[in-house]
């Protein structure tokens, strides 16, 4: 990618965007109040500014850390006790920006301040020449000092126009080398912290989904899918985007043609939480801008 005054200023743009989006949808997150609601909400936020999702809306609860979001007539409640992860992504022009943060309904202040001081202390040393593994070490070494463990198979990423999960990939642990950090790198740094076991597994439930392939479909269903994914370029779409009936047919039509490539909710073990924190960021000649904050 070409970092020019551009598409610079696109970045920054939609950086300034979701955070204001953020912190207005992550108001709503209050005990009682339904999480489908919440979600077309603060997806509509985006939209009536004029930008464009680069990914549904994430809210994971409690043991679950991603890739979460709302089902079509989803009944679910936010509840006293909850932890609530709530992650957007916004585009303008394809250059993304992708920001979250944890809303406490319980007690669990210390864990959010774990993921949130791991982020702060990874994006301070951030500069060019750095790899990162120290990144990952940062990380590491801040959620432990509070008595947590990072999610280690979960990790931040770069974000190229029109893609999400580009070079480089940013780990929540210590690792040996890693990638070199380099001026007008984009990418998001995102620490898990949890009470649980540190690694997240796959649950049946998929919600969220991404095109990786042009190949035409047979399925009426298949078709509509379809007619919701080719727009998005690329970037991940929701279930519940698609109107009409058969859905789910359509759906799995095109994951087992390698159309679609489906993203199953991320969990820790049953009776643990996850808090996370996650800002994107210009890697500049002595270091960087974090467009989210």
């Amino acid at each position: 990618m070409i970092m020019n005054d551009e598409v610079y200023d696109a970045y920054r743009e939609a950086g300034a965007l979701a955070r204001k989006v953020l912190h207005r949808g992550a108001g709503l997150v209050k005990e009682g109040a339904g999480i489908l609601e919440m979600v077309e909400e603060t997806e509509a936020m985006v939209t009536d500014e004029g930008a464009i999702l680069a990914f549904p809306l994430n809210v994971s609860l409690n043991e679950a850390a991603a890739h979460d979001t709302a089902m079509p007539g989803d009944e679910r409640m936010f509840a006293a006790g909850d932890l609530v992860k709530v992650d957007l992504g916004v585009q303008v022009d394809g250059y993304i920006a992708d920001t979250a943060l944890t809303v406490d309904l319980g007690d669990h202040a210390k864990l959010v301040e774990a993921s949130r001081a791991a982020l702060e202390a990874a994006i301070a040393i951030v500069r060019p020449g750095i790899t990162t593994g120290e990144i990952g070490a940062v990380i590491q070494a801040t959620i432990e000092e509070h008595n947590y463990k990072p999610v280690a198979n979960l990790t931040g990423h770069g974000l190229d126009r029109y893609d999400l999960h580009s070079a480089p990939t940013i780990p929540n642990i210590a690792m040996s080398g890693g990638a070199v950090i380099e001026e007008g790198m984009v990418f998001a740094i995102e620490p898990f912290a949890t009470t649980g076991s540190g690694r997240v597994t796959e649950a049946a439930r998929v919600e969220i989904y991404q095109q990786i392939a042009a190949r035409p479909a047979r399925l009426p269903s298949a078709k509509r899918v379809l007619e919701t994914a080719r727009p998005r370029r690329g970037l991940p779409f929701s279930r519940r985007w698609v109107p009409g009936d058969k859905v789910d047919i359509g759906l799995m039509n095109l994951v087992r043609s390698g159309i679609l490539h489906p993203f199953p909710v991320l969990h820790d073990v049953p009776g643990s939480f996850v808090s996370q924190a996650e800002h994107t960021l210009v890697v500049t000649a002595d270091g960087c801008e974090v467009t989210t904050r």
